[in-house]
């Protein structure tokens, strides 16, 4: 069951971002079940009837380059291409970063890490694919918590760069 909050107060860091620069979101909030083996599918099965497609709602990863921590944020149903998105940053060579890595610098938990108002700012690329929807919906920074908003606005707010990062095939 998804709820559909209207929140004036900040619930997470994402939450305060987006209510401190004025910026238009709905979030909406779902029973996270503690057992699921996907958060992304979880969240995308619990937006279905929000009119929102599985396209449309995103996952946002936590890469590494060396030391160099990045945050790739593309559709649920996709795979991400270490290699585009490394590129895209600017980056050699890319992997997925260690979750203790990734949780310590974004401030959030794995599968309620948002790319939005992390503890410290990642360079941070969008998948091309979220410029051709209205609004898309990504992580509000806890499980169960998701903020749906325009993607020029998501773009804007994490400063990222957008180009096409879904792996092939």
């Amino acid at each position: 069951m998804v709820k559909l909050c209207r929140v004036t107060r900040a619930a997470t860091p994402a939450i305060a971002a987006l209510l401190a620069a004025g910026v238009q979101h709905e979030v909406l909030r779902y029973d996270h079940d503690p057992r699921a083996d996907s958060f992304g599918d979880e969240a995308v099965a619990a937006l279905a009837g929000e009119g929102l497609m599985p396209e449309q709602i995103f996952k946002t990863l936590v890469i590494a380059a060396g030391s160099t921590l990045a945050v790739a944020v593309v559709p649920v149903p996709s795979k991400l291409s270490l290699k585009a998105a490394a590129a895209a940053l600017g980056l050699s060579k890319a992997t997925m970063a260690e979750q203790s890595a990734a949780e310590r610098a974004t401030g959030y938990v794995l599968g309620g890490i948002s790319p939005l108002s992390q503890r410290k700012r990642l360079p941070t690329v969008i998948d091309s694919s979220a410029l051709t929807f209205d609004r898309v919906a990504c992580s509000a920074g806890k499980r169960g918590l998701e903020v749906a908003l325009a993607p020029e606005d998501l773009v804007s707010l994490t400063h990222a760069v957008t180009a096409d990062i879904r792996a092939l095939g």
